[in-house]
């Protein structure tokens, strides 16, 4: 079970803006790639080295018949992911227990490909380690990494990507246009102020700007963005005094270290308050991020009023929530009774789970849960600072230069005309410093309360100073304010004392207006990225506070952590391609957050939750050995007897049983069932006897499986435990019957499967319904029926992209077109299963089931179609993109595809998908022309011209070319 992959883009990232020319650096990176096995492009932060690399990769994608695919590092950190995030780049779903770089080397072994490893200088050693593999272990795999520093290999050709060429701003500027830095300028000036040009007016002031940026592609590009409110010279000016100010105490500082520096900081200057706070807390986001998110990291008020998802009947109990719990998601399918309210962890606590801590922003807790500090009037979920503290308002969002509070000040009066009806600080509140940048708006202090550290970044919510706390360092007199960062010369505005939701999305719209933040497409819309630099810089300003980095991670930990369980929620139900979509793009923060909670002191349960939480997308997405790299580690950190122990356990089972590792799938699995039972939790329980059932399955103990699946089944489900489980139970009891013969007792237990998962609307345990009736009825030797389940099984499949099924379910399907007498079919589909095959393993497991079936199908087709025929139609189907090859299996009965190729003239058919350079190849071979003739002729490589030739004769099906001259004269 398992396997799906809904792919993120690992294909080259689509151009937003102009490339500007870098043509000596194009052509001289295409010749090393012509000649050696690994480039490097070495430079600068900012310089421009991952858009060259990808504009290089699409230069010389043709040469490589398996493609070009990219790993985005910049949002890894960890160096045992890096194999992992390769193979995912390469859309390999492995399920050995090989080493993770072992397997991918075996997996591409036999492959010509291009791999941009992206940002390698925070990984360089894991980045080594798997250029040295592939260059060792392959022979047609070239790497395009690019890194700020060599990553040290002998084989290693390195590419200097240099800033842009800039002229002299007091030479001769007539030819300023050839000038690739005034050209950028230009370009990004003209996006923000319509009509921008070089003239002669502003071609000095334009050279000086970019001289003095050191013609830094991302200094310039934040600089022309300033078009907006300033005209070049005062750019020029503002900035000199930024550099000014910036370089005077670091004279040992590279000097474009230093433009960079100055330009970075020269924006951030010019933000607002909030802007910089949110720039601040998103530097802990890792990857691409959505506005929700966004809010839930950055705000310091939590949603009033937000509506909860129901739940439903007989779905896993979400584990309890840790502190600080982030803003909700939208309602999710229901859960129907038996669930109330948000899930307990014993019977009878309504409300949210509980784990002995305060959850801010949520409803009262129910018996058992300790005692929260006081929530202050008109402020809900917000601690009081005293008793008897009236609440603060925490809308800071147009705050104007707000004067310290100094000792003995009896009452502030409302702060700007934007903070409608904040009570006053009572009488006797003590002096505190101005607060800094991203305050957490919390109520004012009262009367007694000891004084406080000025509050900084990205204070999250924290627990009242109510008596008999030990008082902290007090701000008063002598304690200088913390200077806000203003634009030069601008009234010093004091921060906010809090950001709410909606300021936070007018700080991401003004970041997104200043190139702060990059604004792309994604799952469910609009996501968000940082670019590296840029992060770290915000990095900087939040470390700046003690304490306010790891408030940020832990709001951001939360957050992943709620929206983890939301999905799992709603998994069994409509949505699952775009569930697994979300989460695929939230990969890189879903990683973060379990790294923060498994190094970070006292997080380690909330770590093993979230693991275990996302047990569905581990295992239904193609992710199994991810998963159990993170439940090895939670387990171990985590060893106390608890309920997230349990699950932790049976999943860590599960995973392991998907890499036919099954000794410990066993052992995990019994672990897990004797823990569920010591706690009384019988929906642990269920999942745990679901993961045994499996291994006794796929151990070919056929009689135990059976026996097991029967008992299960006729329990019924058990309260807690989810539905996908509870399907799959169904699933499996339907497969041990179809091994043991009982075809029509399957079916029975199929159609009750279907029943539940049409009430869901559910699809991925369906696709495996489907395919179990599919083999029920070819045991029947009812060939119509299986094949129509087979068929919508496959459409299932395709739309979660479930690599593994879809797989399982050509190989069924080329079984049936065999048994039904269209061996054209079967040959071709055959084809096309193996190479899906071959991104999991070329030996199907080494199941005797799996290969036994595949080589009936293929004697059937030898012996109706012929060695050379059955080999054309195979190698046909191996080259068709999953796309095409699902079309040719989806197609009606009585229209097989591939029977005209079983004639060996030329087929007809001109919709078969040669690209432009294909049949231009095409063309030449027509004429009569070798291989090397062909490669002179398009000024390409004699491997590149025989590999154009290779994948001609795959996609038509032919085995001479001849053939493919008689196909093109046909055409014309």
């Amino acid at each position: 079970m398992g396997g799906s992959a809904p792919r993120r883009d690992h294909h080259l990232p689509a151009e937003t803006t102009s490339f500007v020319d870098r043509r000596g650096e194009l052509t001289q990176g295409r010749e090393l790639l012509a000649r050696t096995r690994l480039v490097t492009l070495t430079g600068p932060g900012g310089v421009g080295k991952t858009r060259l690399a990808a504009r290089i990769a699409a230069r010389v994608r043709r040469a490589f018949p398996d493609g070009v695919r990219c790993v985005h590092l910049s949002g890894l950190h960890d160096p045992a992911l890096v194999p992992l995030a390769a193979a995912d780049a390469l859309g390999l779903h492995d399920r050995s227990a090989q080493p993770p770089l072992a397997a991918l080397v075996e997996q591409v072994r036999d492959r010509r490909l291009l791999l941009v490893v992206d940002n390698c200088e925070h990984l360089a050693g894991a980045c080594a380690q798997l250029a040295a593999a592939l260059l060792h272990g392959t022979e047609g795999v070239r790497i395009l990494a690019t890194s700020r520093h060599r990553l040290g290999l002998t084989e290693e050709h390195l590419l200097e990507v240099r800033p842009l060429p800039v002229p002299d701003p007091d030479g001769d500027l007539s030819a300023a246009q050839g000038y690739p830095a005034l050209t950028l300028f230009a370009d990004r000036a003209a996006a923000v102020v319509p009509g921008f040009r070089l003239t002669p007016a502003n071609r000095a002031s334009v050279a000086r700007l970019c001289h003095r940026l050191d013609g830094l592609p991302l200094a310039i590009e934040l600089a022309a963005v300033r078009m907006r409110v300033l005209d070049v010279d005062q750019l020029l000016d503002r900035l000199d005094d930024r550099y000014r100010f910036l370089t005077t105490g670091s004279p040992a500082a590279l000097p474009r270290h230093q433009t960079l520096r100055a330009a970075v900081a020269w924006s951030h200057d010019l933000c607002t308050l909030p802007e910089q706070a949110v720039w601040a807390r998103l530097s802990v986001l890792a990857g691409s991020f959505d506005l929700e998110t966004a809010e839930a990291v950055c705000a310091d008020t939590a949603p009033v009023g937000g509506t909860r998802p129901p739940e439903d009947a007989g779905q896993l109990l979400p584990l309890p929530l840790p502190p600080a719990a982030p803003p909700a998601l939208p309602g999710r399918p229901t859960d129907g009774p038996g669930v109330p309210g948000w899930s307990t962890d014993g019977p009878g606590v309504p409300g949210w789970s509980t784990d002995g801590s305060a959850l801010s922003g949520r409803s009262a807790a129910g018996p058992g849960v300790p005692a929260r500090p006081t929530d202050g009037p008109g402020v809900p979920g917000w601690p009081a600072d005293g008793p008897g503290v009236p609440a603060r308002s925490t809308d800071g969002s147009a705050l104007s230069g707000r004067p310290a509070d100094g000792p003995g000040v009896p009452a502030r009066s409302t702060d700007g005309p934007a903070l409608s009806g904040r009570p006053d600080a009572g009488p006797g509140v003590p002096a505190r410093s101005t607060d800094g940048p991203a305050l957490s708006g919390r109520p004012a202090d009262g009367p007694g309360v000891p004084a406080r550290p000025t509050d900084g970044p990205a204070l999250s919510g924290r627990p009242a100073d109510g008596p008999g706390v030990p008082a902290r360092p007090a701000d008063g007199p002598g304690v200088p304010a913390r200077p806000a960062a203003a634009p030069a010369g601008a009234l010093a505005l004091l921060p906010p004392p809090g950001l709410r939701r909606d300021d936070v999305l007018e700080a991401v719209a003004g970041l997104v207006d200043k190139s702060v933040l990059c604004r792309e497409t994604g799952p469910g819309g609009v996501r968000y990225r940082l670019l590296d630099t840029l992060r770290q810089y915000g990095l900087e300003q939040l470390r700046r506070d003690t304490g306010q980095e790891e408030a940020a991670r832990r709001r951001q930990r939360d957050w992943m952590a709620r929206r983890a369980e939301q999905y799992e929620r709603g998994w069994f139900g409509p949505g699952q391609p775009e569930t697994a979509a979300l989460l695929r793009a939230d990969q890189d923060n879903l990683r973060a957050a379990l790294d923060f909670s498994l190094t970070a002191p006292g997080e380690a349960l909330a770590g093993l939750r979230l693991a275990g939480t996302l047990w569905f997308h581990w295992h239904a997405c193609g992710a199994s050995r991810e998963g159990l790299y993170w439940l090895d580690r939670a387990l171990a950190a985590a060893p106390a007897p608890t309920r997230e122990r349990a699950r932790g356990l049976w999943v860590a089972g599960l995973l392991a049983a998907a890499t036919r590792d099954f000794p410990r799938g066993r052992r995990h699995a019994a672990d897990a069932l004797a823990l569920a039972h010591a706690l009384g939790d019988a929906a642990e329980a269920a999942h745990a006897e679901y993961v045994i059932g499996v291994i006794r399955l796929f151990g070919d103990d056929l009689p135990g499986a059976l026996r097991h699946f029967e008992a299960t089944v006729a329990r019924g489900p058990v309260p807690g435990q989810h539905l996908s489980l509870v399907g799959l139970d169904q699933v499996e009891l339907a497969c041990a019957l179809g091994f043991m013969g009982e075809a029509e007792r399957a079916v029975e237990v199929c159609e009750q499967a279907l029943r539940l998962c049409e009430r869901h609307g559910e699809q991925w345990v369906r696709s495996y319904v489907l395919r179990m009736l599919a083999l029920a009825h070819t045991v029947l030797g009812d060939w119509p029926r299986a094949q129509r389940h087979a068929r919508e099984a496959l459409r299932l499949k395709l739309a979660v992209h479930d690599v593994i099924g879809i797989a399982l379910t050509l190989d069924l399907l080329a079984s049936i077109a065999a048994r039904r007498g269209t061996p054209e079919d079967a040959a071709l589909l055959l084809g096309g299963a193996d190479r899906v095959w071959a991104d999991i393993d070329t030996g199907r497991w080494g199941s005797h089931t799996l290969n036994s079936v595949r080589r009936d199908s293929e004697e059937r087709a030898v012996l109706a179609l012929g060695c050379e025929v059955f080999e054309r139609l195979h190698r046909r189907g191996g080259a068709l993109g999953l796309r095409e090859l699902a079309g040719h299996a989806l197609q009606e009965p009585g229209r097989p595809p591939g029977a005209e190729a079983a004639d060996p003239s030329p087929p007809e058919d001109t919709t078969v998908p040669l690209t432009r350079r294909e049949t231009e190849v095409a063309r030449l071979v027509a004429e009569g022309l070798a291989n090397q003739q062909i490669a002179d002729r398009l000024v390409i490589a004699r491997r590149t011209a025989e590999g154009h030739v290779e994948r001609i004769l795959g996609k038509l099906g032919f085995s001479n070319r001849s053939q493919i001259a008689a196909w093109m004269t046909a055409q014309r």
